[in-house]
């Protein structure tokens, strides 16, 4: 069992930046691959970025490539997103999950979930 808890979320101004942070429980949270997933009121739950286990390697949606960066540190069983240059379409619950070695994008592929921060950009 993972247990994942996120934190950093608030309200910013457009052009502004924002971490996240997502704490892992667990010795085995080095083996997953972790992900960062969003969801906007009425919207379906949309795949931000990802991060293999060993964090050799990352993966982003188109819509944050080039602004947002996903990380991990092993020792601290933490996951980051730091998040530039956020724009009101940004603004949504973010949340974190642990998935298999093959998770990517599909959010079914991650059966651990964090509960979520809300991250509001405003114009």
């Amino acid at each position: 069992q993972v247990q994942l808890v996120e934190s950093g979320g608030g309200l910013v101004q457009a052009g502004g930046s924002l971490r996240l942070s997502c704490a892992a429980s667990g010795r085995i949270f080095n083996s997953y691959v972790m992900g960062w997933f969003r969801q906007a009121p009425g919207k379906e739950r949309e795949f931000v970025a990802a991060i293999s286990a060993s964090g050799g390697s990352t993966y982003y949606a188109d819509s944050v490539k080039g602004r947002f960066t996903i990380s991990r540190d092993r020792a601290k069983n933490t996951v980051y997103l730091q998040m530039n240059s956020l724009k009101p379409e940004d603004t949504a619950v973010y949340s974190c999950a642990a998935g298999a070695p093959y998770a990517l994008r599909n959010p079914a592929e991650y059966p651990y979930w964090g509960q979520g921060t809300q991250v509001t950009v405003s114009s």
